[in-house]
């Protein structure tokens, strides 16, 4: 009973946030310089007072502020994001048509940078004066340091031009459309290895080096020593017992960095042609789409949101003591 006490109470938390997160969007959105009508006459060849009226009447663009916003709030907690400027179709199904692409490059990132992350880090840990344990930690300040964009670029030129054996563009190839199976599956995967690697390479670094360190932490425990003495075996200690207890911190950065993917998303998909949210996003920005890039931001963050709830519960499964709280 309690820990539906607790959901429910996030819920209602995270409920109060998405409605701020509308309004600040918004607000920052119609801040910005520019008329998204004079882009849209632009890409008609050009339109006289009469037919930018008209496009603003269209648009809802001559309407107040206020009452663009009460309308656009009206729509959005219903569901409907609206209609795009650019792709004169509805916002939710160009959403429902890119999310797939971003999630899958977002996860096998996310995923692939904790597992081999953790398992750097701890491997650093058991010998933490050694050789390996030094290059792990040079390769996390480095793979730390440099950006996703330039990253990015140098695999592009890597494999673009001097090795030739990946993908660096698109997320199937031409030849492949139409078919299924483990041919269009393969292929996928061949495209998702570069912008998969340059997205997570940055929080493969981090996780390793956050991982060494709390393994440290835990290792020097008392009931690690307890349990060696009891003639635990070393396996078992490091897996069980010590792994168990340093992943609270992997799993609160875990939880606090799926936002910054979602943000890195954006440059990697430019980078790569991959088309998911980020691509849309940076269109829409470009085309001054303000429904688009609402709708973008708006369900963007409603998958943080929803990632941070899910960290918040996993506390409650990984650590006991806190599951009545």
């Amino acid at each position: 009973m309690k820990i539906l006490m607790v959901v429910a109470r996030r819920l209602l938390l995270a409920a109060g946030l998405v409605l701020a997160v509308l309004a600040l969007n918004f607000t920052l959105i119609h801040s910005a310089p520019g008329d998204p009508a004079q882009v849209i006459a632009g890409e008609m060849g050009g339109a006289d007072e009469a037919a930018m009226a008209s496009i603003r009447k269209t648009y809802g663009l001559d309407r107040p502020l206020p009452e663009q916003f009460v309308t656009y709030l009206r729509r959005s907690l219903s569901g409907d994001l609206g209609t795009s400027f650019s792709y004169n179709r509805p916002v939710a199904s160009l959403i429902a048509e890119r999310i797939g692409p971003t999630i899958l490059l977002v996860m096998t990132s996310l995923l692939s940078a904790i597992v081999l992350g953790t398992l750097l880090g701890v491997w650093a840990s058991k010998r933490p004066d050694s050789l390996r344990s030094g290059a792990i930690t040079i390769f996390s300040l480095v793979g730390y340091s440099m950006p996703v964009f330039w990253t990015g670029i140098l695999l592009v030129i890597l494999f673009g031009k001097v090795w030739p054996i990946l993908p660096i563009a698109g997320m199937r190839d031409v030849r492949s459309i139409g078919m299924g199976g483990w041919t269009a599956v393969t292929d996928v995967l061949q495209h998702l290895v570069l912008p998969a690697t340059t997205l997570g390479i940055i929080y493969l670094a981090q996780y390793s080096r956050l991982a060494r360190t709390s393994m440290l932490e835990v290792l020097g425990s008392d009931y690690i020593r307890t349990a060696r003495a009891k003639g635990v075996g070393e396996a078992s200690v490091t897996f069980k017992h010590a792994l168990r207890n340093a992943m609270m911190p992997l799993v609160t950065i875990a939880g606090l960095q799926f936002g910054n993917l979602i943000s890195g998303a954006v440059l990697v998909e430019t980078v790569f042609s991959w088309p998911g949210l980020g691509t849309l996003a940076l269109d829409a920005i470009l085309g001054r789409d303000y429904p688009t890039l609402l709708g973008v931001l708006t369900f963007s963050a409603i998958l943080v949101i929803v990632a941070n709830l899910l960290t918040d519960m996993s506390y409650r499964w990984i650590d006991p003591r806190l599951r009545g709280r």
